[in-house]
C-alpha cells in the first residue's frame, strides 16, 4: 500500500479534498480527507484524445504549410517524411515523444497510426519499455485490427470506409474518423458511418450537432493544431452542450503533445470553465477509449499526476483546478503514477 498526499481533485467534479489517495496493487482504494503538510495537487493522469505520433520524425517541418500541404494523404510533407524514414528511426522518435508525454502526466493517448500493421507494430515497440499505453487506431487495411485497438479513418471524402466500419462493428472495436477540419463537406458522410469517435469538427453546424447528439458520438478537439494550420476554431462551447468532448494535441510535427499547453490554450481562447477543460483532458478521453482511469475515486486505476502546488509558478494560487488548467506546466510535475 502507498499513499499520495496533497489537495486531491476528486471525483467527476474535481472537488478539492485536502487529504490522501490510498493505492493498493495499482488501484485506488480510498480518498481520505485528512490534514496534510503537502502542497501537492493530485489530478487524474491525462488522456490525450488525438495524436499522430509518427509525426515525431518531422517536428516543426510543416509549420507554415496549409492543411493539404502538411498532412493530407498521400502526397503531403508528413506522408513523404514517413515513407522516407527507416523503422528504427521511427520507433526511436515515437518512443521519445511517448516518454515526454509520460513525464508530463499523460497515461494514454488515442493515436491514429499510419501504414497499417507495420505502423501499428512500430508504435507497440515504441511503447514497450514505457508505462504510458497508447490506444492505437490503425489504418489502411482491415487486417490491422488483429493488433490495433480500433480503426482510424482519414476522412469520409478520402474513401468509402464502409468495409472498415463493418469490420470494427463485427469485432466490437471502435471506429474513429476525422471530420469537419478543412470544411463541413465530410461531416454528414462521416456520421453516416455511425462512428464511435469524430475528430476535429471545426466546421460543425446546428444540423451536425443535432445528429451528433442523436447518435451520441463523442468528439476529440485539437484547437492548437487547428490554429497552426489556419482551419478555424472548433465550436467547443456548442459541442460540449451536445456530447462528450475530449482534448487532443494532434500532429506532433505541429505542436508538442503537452496537455498543459492544450488546456491553457483552450481555457484562454474558448468559452469554457477550468473544470470543463480538465474533464476534457482526463475523464472524457478515458471514457471514449474505455480506459479505467480519468477520475480519482475508489476502484479506479491509480493513474495520477502529482503537481507541485508550492512551486514558484503555482505558489499562492487560490483555485487548484484553475491553477492546473491555466498555469501549470511540465516543470511543475512532481511525480506520475501510471
Amino acid at each position: 500500500m502507498e499513499t499520495v498526499e496533497g489537495t486531491i481533485l476528486a471525483g467527476s467534479g474535481f472537488e478539492a479534498v485536502e487529504g490522501r489517495v490510498v493505492v493498493e496493487d495499482g488501484r485506488i482504494t480510498a480518498v481520505e480527507p485528512t490534514d496534510t503538510a503537502s502542497n501537492n495537487i493530485v489530478v487524474p493522469a491525462f488522456v490525450n484524445a488525438h495524436t499522430h505520433l509518427g509525426d515525431s520524425v518531422a517536428k516543426e517541418a510543416a509549420v507554415g504549410l496549409s492543411l493539404e500541404e502538411a498532412v493530407v494523404p498521400p502526397d503531403s510533407l508528413k506522408h513523404r517524411r514517413l515513407s522516407e524514414v527507416d523503422r528504427d528511426q521511427l520507433v526511436q522518435a515515437m518512443e521519445q515523444t511517448l516518454r515526454f508525454m509520460q513525464q508530463t502526466g499523460t497515461v494514454s493517448t488515442l493515436d491514429f497510426r499510419e501504414f497499417g500493421t507495420t505502423g501499428t507494430r512500430a508504435l507497440r515497440d515504441a511503447a514497450e519499455s514505457l508505462a504510458i499505453d497508447p490506444f492505437i487506431f490503425g489504418s489502411d487495411e482491415t487486417e490491422v485490427l488483429d493488433i490495433a485497438d480500433g480503426y482510424g479513418a482519414s476522412g469520409a471524402n478520402d474513401d468509402d470506409f464502409g468495409d472498415e466500419r463493418a469490420t470494427c462493428r463485427d469485432r466490437g472495436v471502435p471506429f474513429a474518423i476525422h471530420a469537419g477540419e478543412p470544411d463541413a463537406t465530410d461531416i454528414h458522410p462521416a456520421l453516416d458511418l455511425e462512428p464511435d469517435l469524430l475528430v476535429h469538427m471545426v466546421h460543425a453546424r446546428q444540423e451536425h450537432l443535432d445528429r451528433v447528439a442523436a447518435q451520441s458520438v463523442p468528439i476529440a478537439v485539437c484547437p492548437r493544431a487547428n490554429a497552426v494550420l489556419g482551419v478555424g476554431k472548433p465550436p467547443i462551447r456548442d459541442l460540449l452542450d451536445y456530447t462528450t468532448v475530449a482534448l487532443g494535441t494532434d500532429n506532433v510535427m505541429l505542436n508538442p503533445p503537452s496537455m498543459f499547453r492544450e488546456m491553457a490554450y483552450t481555457s484562454n481562447v474558448f468559452d469554457v470553465t477550468p473544470t470543463e477543460v480538465l474533464r476534457m483532458a482526463t475523464t472524457a478521453g478515458a471514457k471514449i477509449a474505455g480506459l479505467d482511469c480519468g477520475v480519482i475515486e475508489p476502484g479506479k486505476r491509480a493513474a495520477l499526476t502529482v503537481i507541485d502546488g508550492g512551486s514558484d509558478n503555482l505558489a499562492g494560487a487560490v483555485d487548484p483546478v484553475a491553477a492546473v488548467v491555466r498555469r501549470a506546466g511540465a516543470m511543475d510535475v512532481e511525480r506520475v503514477l501510471c
